[in-house]
């Protein structure tokens, strides 16, 4: 009988004390800033291909790639974007530290990396966006070059196709005439530019809106006379990649084949099947 007594004195008086839960003390919600790198009209970049499932190594590898031309290229201005170029990978950081990071660069002019991964939902696609001083296709048409030339040593390992972007835009039919225009202008149109031999090559992928035929033709028709298609024999090849709504267009040489269509990854296989020794 005293050990109930015990037991009853030892309970709270307060009925609802056992459920009674402690209170967290307020916090000030963080504020969400959609700061995730988009693409715009305008704005250029490269499209890169990669093997299935390995979309993060190969972001990793095209941004070790691509600085390391860009410090080569453009190594006057590299110096300056040391810290904008670094690997975003999450720190260590506390919160209230991270939080006062995004606030000054929201306040600062601090200037953009020369290239910006935007997330593509497209399997085993990539995007890079551009800035000045790159000009995507010279700067792709190097990097394909050197491998070609055995000038570097292969520095990636999953990523396949390159694809420079002169102008990105919407995928739609006014979109188009205007990345066309904007693009077509310094090849076919300034004052003086003899006739020229052409070709048009389209990748449509997730967009059913846009079909390849009627692509082809707006982009002939507005690169007009006196300058003539030659799907084999080009002096400009002009490629057109539409993936979901996003458009781009861009104008490469006539080496393009040669440069398996800057498909880095051919290039490197081809260069080692030439140098492996010949069987008896």
């Amino acid at each position: 009988m005293e050990d109930t007594k015990k037991r009853k004195s030892d309970e709270p008086s307060d009925p609802g004390a056992r459920t009674k839960k402690t209170k967290k003390p307020w916090q000030m919600p963080r504020k969400k800033f959609s700061s995730a790198p988009s693409i715009n009209p305008g704005h250029a970049g490269i499209w890169a291909t990669c093997d299935m499932h390995r979309e993060g190594q190969c972001t990793v590898e095209l941004k070790d790639l691509f600085n390391h031309y860009a410090g080569l290229i453009y190594s006057e201005v590299t110096a300056n974007n040391a810290a904008v170029m670094e690997d975003t990978r999450v720190s260590s950081e506390d919160i209230e530290a991270e939080i006062d990071r995004e606030m000054q660069d929201l306040q600062s002019s601090k200037q953009e990396a020369m290239f910006v991964p935007v997330k593509i939902d497209v399997q085993c696609v990539l995007f890079f966006k551009t800035r000045e001083p790159v000009e995507p296709v010279s700067f792709v048409h190097r990097i394909c070059s050197d491998a070609m030339n055995k000038v570097t040593s292969q520095k990636t390992r999953h990523v396949k196709r390159l694809t420079p972007m002169t102008r990105m835009g919407k995928a739609t039919d006014k979109s188009l005439e205007e990345v066309a225009k904007a693009v077509l202008a310094p090849v076919f149109h300034r004052d003086g530019i003899p006739a020229q031999k052409f070709a048009i090559r389209t990748t449509i992928r997730n967009n059913h809106a846009m079909k390849r035929d009627d692509v082809i033709k707006r982009v002939a028709d507005l690169v007009g006379e006196p300058h003539t298609v030659n799907l084999k024999n080009y002096d400009w090849l002009i490629l057109v990649d539409i993936y979901r709504n996003i458009l781009g267009m861009s104008i490469v040489g006539s080496d393009f084949e040669q440069l398996k269509r800057f498909n880095i990854a051919e290039i490197y296989e081809s260069s080692a099947t030439a140098n492996a020794p010949k069987t008896p």
